[in-house]
């Protein structure tokens, strides 16, 4: 059981024998660094910018209990960042704003952007089945899976094997190795969970069978195929994918913690070979903002395979889910956006449809791989309040 500490006793040793950061919440207050907000408003003076007081109160207090750095974008009709927290809570050096960090299963929206291009290239098929592309990777229990279905969580695959279902589970076994086959082994023998198109589960198991196709297509890594279609093309120089098992970040970027045991431990270093293309990606705020605007323009992925980004699918109860990308309704408007989560780091990407707002984020959250709403409403909601 994870248990969140009380604001002035903090500090424990874990179970493992490593030892515990010795903070408080108190003490991570009277360490905070100044939080740096800066707003460029066009036309200034006008209900349409980003609600700058609401998001430097966002920032405000950083680092806390819930996160001890935040980085946040906001574009559209006015821009606004910010910056706010500290890189080590052992030095109490400032958060760098161009820090890389892992954005989880923001990796989705690359991974789909990549199979549309293939689509749009004649070398896919939405309609196509697993059981072409992919022959003998599932077994004669699961009915025809089609590339789209794939995309928008409908494939009725169930979920694969895992290190841990929590940080907590995880953590002894975060420099292990479990690889995408591996995974898609171990949901293979599950059987079906529910037949193909009739409900949506959203599970990594549809993107990691993806990251498969993508390979398989283009005889290529699905790492590589990322830089050439996608980082490149868009100047994302800060993105990347970790080398198989290595599990450092590398160049700037600020650590990541999270409270096991009632202790604050840092959760940086972690293998995620197992994430692969449904959450494997290493990236910073900037690149992922010209991911989103140019993704939104129709320079990433084009008409008509763009549409499928925002197309729910029909038939399906309770369907929020596009290929890639989410839709949720905020403030009586519509956003479609991602999140994704890793231990000590919660990211989004998110903007209505005309760009006329968009927002990303990367929180090192200390509990990122749990309910990332009470997150999302501090760091995120702001961003669309008017």
């Amino acid at each position: 059981m994870q248990l969140r500490p009380s604001a002035v006793a903090l500090a424990t040793v874990l179970a493992l024998g490593l030892t515990a950061l010795p903070l408080s919440g108190t003490a991570l207050a009277r360490s905070a660094p100044p939080s740096s907000c800066t707003a460029r408003v066009s036309p200034p003076a006008t209900a349409e910018g980003p609600d700058s007081e609401a998001l430097c109160a966002a920032l405000a207090g950083l680092p806390d209990q819930d996160a001890t750095a935040a980085l946040i974008r906001v574009g559209g009709k006015g821009t606004w960042h910010g910056v706010a927290g500290v890189r080590d809570i052992r030095t109490g050096a400032p958060a760098l704003e161009n820090a890389r960090f892992r954005a989880g299963s923001v990796t989705k929206v690359v991974t789909a952007a990549i199979v549309l291009q293939l689509v749009a290239e004649g070398r896919i098929s939405l309609d196509g089945t697993v059981q072409h592309y992919l022959p003998g990777l599932l077994t004669e229990r699961f009915k025809p899976i089609t590339v789209r279905q794939l995309l928008n969580y409908t494939s009725g695959l169930q979920s694969g094997p895992s290190l841990g279902d929590t940080v907590e589970d995880g953590y002894p076994h975060r420099f292990e190795t479990l690889t995408p086959r591996q995974v898609v082994r171990g949901a293979v023998a599950k059987g079906p969970g529910s037949d193909p198109g009739t409900q949506q589960d959203y599970d990594n198991i549809h993107y990691t069978v993806l990251g498969l196709l993508i390979e398989k297509v283009t005889g290529d890594s699905y790492a590589h195929q990322a830089a050439v279609r996608v980082f490149r093309p868009l100047g994302m120089r800060d993105s990347s994918f970790p080398n198989g098992p290595d599990p450092l970040i590398h160049g700037p970027h600020n650590r990541g913690y999270d409270w096991l045991d009632g202790a604050l431990v840092d959760v940086t270093d972690w293998n995620m070979s197992d994430r692969f293309a449904a959450g494997d990606m290493i990236s910073t705020t900037a690149d992922l903002e010209r991911l989103l605007v140019a993704l939104f323009r129709g320079r990433v992925v084009s008409e008509p395979q763009l549409e499928e980004m925002f197309t729910l699918p029909a038939g399906v109860p309770d369907a929020t889910y596009a290929a890639g990308l989410e839709r949720i309704e905020l403030n009586g408007r519509v956003i479609w956006g991602k999140t994704g989560s890793r231990p000590g780091c919660a990211a989004v990407i998110a903007a209505t449809r005309d760009l006329s707002r968009t927002l990303v984020y990367a929180v090192n959250a200390t509990d990122a791989k749990g309910d990332g709403l009470p997150i999302a409403q501090r760091f995120g909601f702001p961003a669309f309040n008017r």
